[in-house]
């Protein structure tokens, strides 16, 4: 009866680990389930909140990443994840890019980072849902306007390496001081 007890909260604790985050298209994302955490802003240069991204950082260009700046952060922020998500896409969520480790201080990433695992701050990228390191730029199909998620979270420590996105949504957990969002959209 014991154990029944401890797998089931297991399970349960397992299972509540990931909120779904509904977007304005009425898809929903899985992020990390905060505790209380601070908001802060994120924006870009290139387009505004809930505006088309430009064609350069698409799949369809140069696929350049777009530049990002964010501000308000919580004074602990010891590193910076930011995972780009597009909840649109055909076969469910699909994955544009994952950095993490983040150095605390870096209040902006500049436009068309390299395509490395590790770049010369300790930024650390995975591999997205194409199977590439870095920035997947939109390519979605024909068709409808598709919605791309930048959730940057400032995290309270810097992260042992991970080999995916599960990996590190698991390695945040209980870490995260602050969250901020930027959305735009593309149609192809």
């Amino acid at each position: 009866m014991t154990t029944r007890l401890v797998v089931t909260l297991a399970a349960l604790l397992l299972a509540c680990s990931q909120a779904p985050v509904k977007t304005q298209s009425g898809t929903t994302t899985s992020q990390p389930a905060p505790a209380t955490i601070a908001s802060f802003m994120v924006s870009s240069p290139a387009f505004a909140d809930e505006e088309p991204i430009p064609a350069r950082y698409s799949g369809k260009d140069t696929n350049y990443s777009p530049p990002l700046n964010w501000y308000g952060v919580p004074e602990r922020t010891k590193s910076f994840v930011l995972i780009v998500e597009d909840p649109d896409a055909p076969m469910g969520t699909f994955t544009h890019w994952v950095a993490y480790n983040i150095p605390g201080k870096t209040k902006r990433l500049d436009e068309n980072l390299p395509k490395d695992e590790i770049l010369p701050d300790g930024t650390r990228q995975l591999k997205n849902d194409a199977g590439r390191i870095g920035w997947f730029g939109p390519l979605p199909p024909p068709g409808k306007v598709h919605h791309y998620i930048f959730s940057v979270y400032a995290l309270d420590q810097e992260l042992n390496p991970v080999g995916d996105k599960i990996f590190l949504l698991k390695a945040m957990e209980g870490h995260i001081l602050g969250q901020g969002r930027l959305t735009g959209t593309y149609k192809s």
